[in-house]
């Protein structure tokens, strides 16, 4: 499960940087750069939601321990 979780975070910052590179900075809101935005905001919370997995895993398995 560690694996699969870092290896999912790299390829979610990977798509962060390759969106970024898309972007137009003076019509943000306009055209491909909603949808880089739209996809950096949906890797933003895959990672988000994978690092909760982590740690949920993490402190199952110190209460199993106990």
């Amino acid at each position: 499960m560690k694996y699969f979780t870092i290896l999912f975070t790299i390829v979610a910052i990977g798509l962060i940087v390759y969106n970024a590179t898309m972007l137009d900075f003076d019509s943000l809101f306009e055209g491909e750069s909603v949808v880089a935005l739209i996809t950096i905001l949906a890797s933003l919370c895959g990672i988000a939601l994978l690092q909760l997995l982590r740690l949920s895993k993490r402190v199952d398995k110190k209460l199993k321990g106990k």
